[in-house]
């Protein structure tokens, strides 16, 4: 057993003021796992360990207790009584037999005035209890926020991995028929490979992204509207079935241009799919409309939703900015947008009194 004068309090103390000091404190046991004070209790006094070890502990939230740490032989808790006079702020139990000197509240506060040393050595160790306390909170929320970030983004991957992956099931389910033609066979594994292609490419684009360097743009010369027209059909037919109609304002511009088909795909699915969840559950009209200039090609894709509310817009591309959606990581318009900048183009968003959401890019001729 640890002596009283041994305390890491104390040491600043002349042996004439421990004497004292021990001569008013009050021997105390308490057997294993015994509640020595819990939070709301009133502050008595000043506990100080000779042997054992006792676990600090409070409410984090009104389902959840956590330790905030583990007290051995020649430390001492119960502090707070002596700094504001308050009830408990938190629960102290016994991990073992526990013995203690416990000094009241009073007799701790004539010595500290008495003694200043003893009130530096107290706001000192103080101090240095709150710093570890900090940092262990600290320590709690980022792994909170880690936990709720990996939930965040398993979400996101099963959300928007359902579309291409029902099209694959149906599309196996629909080339594997016993009356299955080898024409309806090969629209099956044509299907199945675009979809895998797509999954891919989003896996790719992610990883890009968390990457936080510049995407990587193989262009090829590509004929925008050939690119372009059978994309559309595809989509369409994906979205048909949430009611939305996707509608050709005028026919996209066969102009050649260098582009990565397989990463600018990304952006139009991403686009149509916020579009189409902007118009649940009623469902409506996506418009794709296009314009030239001597520079470049400009995109525009609008739906007949509610538009973009004032206070978001100017944060619509900020990564894991998610703005009330059920589903998602927030990510999805910052890839749409370093796509765009990465072929060498600019996005934005608007929205009109009367119209739904805007959303325009451009893509340069070269």
């Amino acid at each position: 057993m640890l002596p009283f004068e041994s305390n890491r309090l104390l040491s600043v103390l002349p042996p004439g003021e421990v004497e004292g000091l021990k001569a008013a404190a009050q021997p105390k046991r308490f057997p294993a796992g015994s509640t020595i004070f819990q939070e709301g209790d009133p502050g008595d006094g000043l506990y100080f360990i000779l042997e054992g070890a006792v676990q600090i502990s409070a409410m984090v939230n009104p389902e959840q207790r956590r330790v905030l740490a583990r007290l051995q032989e020649g430390d001492f808790f119960g502090e707070m009584v002596v700094v504001d006079n308050a009830p408990r702020s938190a629960t102290a139990v016994a991990e073992g037999d526990l013995q203690v000197c416990f000094v009241p509240s009073q007799v701790m506060l004539d010595l500290l005035l008495r003694c200043p040393r003893l009130a530096i050595n107290l706001v000192k160790l103080f101090s240095q209890r709150t710093r570890d306390f900090n940092r262990l909170y600290i320590q709690e929320v980022l792994q909170a926020e880690r936990l709720t970030l990996v939930g965040r983004f398993a979400r996101s991957i099963v959300h928007d991995f359902k579309n291409p992956l029902n099209i694959i099931g149906i599309s196996a389910e629909m080339g594997a028929m016993d009356s299955a033609t080898s024409e309806m066979r090969q629209t099956a594994r044509n299907r199945i490979r675009k979809q895998v292609d797509r999954l891919s490419n989003m896996i790719n684009e992610l990883l890009e992204f968390t990457r936080g360097s510049q995407g990587s743009v193989v262009p090829a010369t590509t004929e925008y509207a050939a690119y372009l027209l059978p994309l559309i059909e595809e989509i369409s037919a994906e979205v048909a079935v949430k009611n939305v109609t996707l509608q050709l304002v005028n026919p996209p511009p066969a102009v050649t241009l260098l582009l990565n088909p397989g990463r600018l795909t990304h952006v139009f699915y991403n686009l149509v799919h916020n579009a189409v969840d902007a118009m649940m559950p009623d469902g409506g009209r996506i418009l794709l409309r296009f314009s030239t200039s001597d520079t470049a090609v400009i995109t525009e894709i609008e739906d007949t939703g509610k538009g973009i509310a004032p206070e978001i817009a100017g944060r619509l591309f900020e990564p894991f900015a998610t703005f009330g959606k059920a589903q998602g990581t927030g990510l999805g318009l910052s890839i749409a947008r370093r796509i765009i900048q990465d072929h060498g183009g600019q996005i934005q968003a608007r929205s009109e009194p009367g119209r739904g959401a805007i959303f325009s890019f451009t893509l340069p001729r070269r």
